[in-house]
């Protein structure tokens, strides 16, 4: 028996452990509870329009002097599209919020799977972690410029991971209105400073020259790169929310490519803006000198004080909804590797009456106020920076979480490929298999760049041990799962091969016991 193969071939019981004696709804999440609207606000919080514009396209401007970044956007859009195709067309044969270890491992096999969940639970983590500590230093930031209260980094940091942890106690449809809100006043904010650039150009007035190929030439373009994949990260959990759909087979491909397309087009115009707002020939110095306080710079001379203020307020929320966004698929992938005894039974429940996988949210809850309380302590040792472990925790952990997902990318392209092979669909899928291919190689160059210039991404020097110890987080989380993928299948084949199944396992077990 093939792991990769369809549904139809696998098990129908158990092999004796505990996920076996979860009853109704335990071992599913509630259906229903998203539509289009609600599962496209919940996927496009994660891309943090607003930290982006503020944060990535500021660093890649001014670190790695591209002029180009708007083209850049639209390229990696174009890529991502050919690589949804594929990755779409699974999402109408698999229901699992498991996501890219449940597509990986209906391709690949359950061992693969084991892996890509291993790696997915880690960059997702990581990411989060990141976000935590830039999160607590922009309020920080705030209390000390407004209310001229100084407050240590890690006291909002903890106070968002208590919040956070509450929401993700929730119905889903509560939290996506919650994300709903925040996403669509941030993104008005940074339309109104797109517009506003366009009014009042640079001295250059409104040129293309962002969008020129040779924009593009130089050492920097790859590392570039490293940095936009992860502004995109976000469009791919669409899946993670499934089974919580009412059509997940006609919702899940329909959000995946309004929000690419929305991601690329929102933030090659907004990075073009950029550009003609400083100007295309003095975009670079200007990042270099404003950094983060770019966006910031360039809206007080335009929009006035009070609009910079409530930018800094939204540029907050907008982290605080990234936050949400990336703990709900945290908490998802944990229900779904408990469901699979990928992680203790435990993990595969869900919660009262909110439906929501209550112990995975608790796990995501205390792993991130571990990270931030380690980071805390660090903080309390000179370095001559004060912001340097805040900003570490930032920079390292996005750049692993980023390297993480860009993998799975990878992995789910050959996943896309085998599965359908194996089905003896390769002609009718014939052209989104091209698309898959084309679009894993694409990712797997943007994955070598990552591992090769990621003393750039971290800010380390290129002998300094990070650049090899950070990434190696990825490496360690991917043989770990490997490992446990081996162990199963030689202890305990029956639930190797249930690995990605979901739903579907539980039906069949529920089919089981009506017959007996």
């Amino acid at each position: 028996m093939t792991t990769g193969s369809s549904s139809t071939s696998r098990p129908a019981a158990a092999d004796g452990g505990a996920i076996s004696t979860f009853k109704g709804q335990e071992r599913a999440l509630r259906a229903d509870r998203l539509g289009t609207a609600g599962l496209l606000l919940s996927v496009l919080a994660a891309t943090a329009p607003l930290m982006v514009v503020a944060g990535v396209m500021p660093t890649t401007f001014g670190v790695m002097g591209i002029v180009g970044l708007p083209l850049l956007f639209v390229i990696l859009g174009v890529v991502l599209a050919l690589f949804s195709f594929g990755y779409a067309e699974m999402s109408r044969h698999v229901h699992n919020a498991g996501a890219f270890y449940a597509y990986i491992s209906r391709g690949l096999g359950g061992t693969a799977g084991a892996a890509a969940a291993a790696v997915a639970l880690v960059a997702y983590s990581t990411l989060q972690f990141g976000i935590y500590g830039i999160f607590g230093f922009e309020v920080s930031g705030l209390f000390g410029t407004y209310l001229d209260v100084q407050v240590a980094w890690w006291i909002p940091a903890l106070a968002a991971i208590l919040v956070v942890g509450a929401l993700g106690l929730l119905k889903i449809d509560v939290n996506a209105r919650v994300l709903g809100v925040l996403l669509l006043i941030e993104v008005a904010l940074v339309v109104i400073f797109d517009v506003a650039a366009v009014g009042d150009p640079a001295k250059e007035g409104l040129s293309l020259h962002a969008f020129n190929p040779d924009t593009l030439t130089g050492a920097g373009v790859g590392t570039a790169l490293c940095f936009c994949i992860a502004a995109f990260t976000g469009f791919e959990q669409a899946p993670v929310y499934a089974e919580e759909t009412s059509r997940p087979h006609v919702l899940v491909p329909r959000v995946m490519f309004l929000a690419i397309g929305f991601v690329s087009v929102f933030f090659a115009v907004s990075s073009w803006a950029l550009t003609i707002a400083a100007g295309p020939s003095a975009i670079v110095p200007a990042a270099q000198k404003q950094s983060a306080g770019l966006l910031f710079w360039l809206t007080e001379s335009r929009l006035g004080h009070s609009f910079t203020d409530v930018l800094h307020v939204l540029f907050v929320t907008g982290m605080f909804a990234a936050l949400l966004s990336f703990h709900n698929v945290v908490a998802r992938y944990a229900f779904a590797m408990g469901r699979e005894s990928l992680l203790p039974a435990v993990f595969g429940r869900t919660t009262g009456t909110s439906g929501a996988p209550g112990t995975g949210s608790l796990l995501q809850s205390v792993v991130s106020a571990v990270a931030v309380i380690a980071f805390a302590v660090a903080d309390d040792k000179p370095t001559g920076d004060p912001t340097a472990p805040v900003l570490r925790l930032f920079t390292w952990f996005g750049s692993v979480g980023a390297l993480g997902v860009t993998l799975l990318m990878v992995g789910a392209s050959a996943s896309v490929i085998v599965f359908f092979a194996r089905r003896g669909s390769a002609s009718a899928q014939a052209w989104r298999l091209v698309t898959s291919a084309v679009a894993g190689l694409a990712l797997l160059v943007i994955v070598g760049y990552t591992v090769k210039d990621f003393d750039v991404l971290v800010g380390s020097g290129p002998d300094s041990v990070l650049a090899w110890l950070l990434p190696s987080i990825i490496g360690v989380a991917l043989v770990v799962g490997l490992v446990q993928g081996l162990l199963m299948r030689s202890r305990r084949p029956q639930a190797h091969a249930r690995i990605g199944l979901g739903n579907e396992a539980f039906q069949l077990d529920k089919a089981a016991e009506s017959a007996n």
